[in-house]
């Protein structure tokens, strides 16, 4: 006896003939969304005229010539006044506050570890000593961006803080 397959086979031409009714049902879809409906009342072959076809066919928008006449002139911008001079600014990045010194200590002992310029500014608010860890000053913002990625890598959030450069 010959030794069967539990599964049932199916012959190719099953397959071709399933494929070929397959791929006409979707050239018929192509063709059915090409085709523009028709107005609901019938009108003779007289009255249509080149008015009447651009009325029937859809409106059609052409991106890029909307865009070319939607387009402003930008105009370059003007230049400061003469007499106004850009303030200098440092910029500082406040990493913790704490009501402890030891606590701000330490904190300023990681960030000197990761080779970066902090130190400990001491305030008083409504008779309640803080202990700010600032890390900076920064002269630009490239500096700036640098130490508060060196932060952020290290899991510390950082405030930004500007102050007036002491000329």
């Amino acid at each position: 006896m010959a030794d069967q397959s539990s599964g049932s086979k199916v012959p190719g031409w099953v397959w071709l003939f399933t494929g070929a009714i397959l791929g006409a049902f979707i050239m018929f879809l192509m063709k059915l969304s090409d085709l523009q409906p028709q107005s609901q009342g019938a009108r003779p072959a007289q009255q249509t005229g080149a008015a009447d076809s651009n009325a029937r066919s859809p409106a059609k928008y052409d991106f890029y010539k909307m865009l070319r006449e939607a387009e402003v002139p930008v105009t370059a911008p003007q230049n400061p006044p003469a007499g106004k001079v850009e303030e200098k600014v440092d910029y500082l990045l406040q990493v913790a506050s704490f009501r402890s010194s030891a606590e701000a200590e330490q904190v300023r002992a990681e960030l000197m570890l990761l080779n970066l310029n902090a130190r400990i500014e001491q305030s008083v608010r409504e008779g309640t000593t803080w202990y700010r860890v600032m890390v900076g000053p920064f002269s630009n913002r490239s500096q700036l961006a640098k130490a508060r990625d060196t932060l952020l890598s290290n899991r510390h959030q950082a405030m930004l803080v500007t102050r007036k450069r002491d000329s």
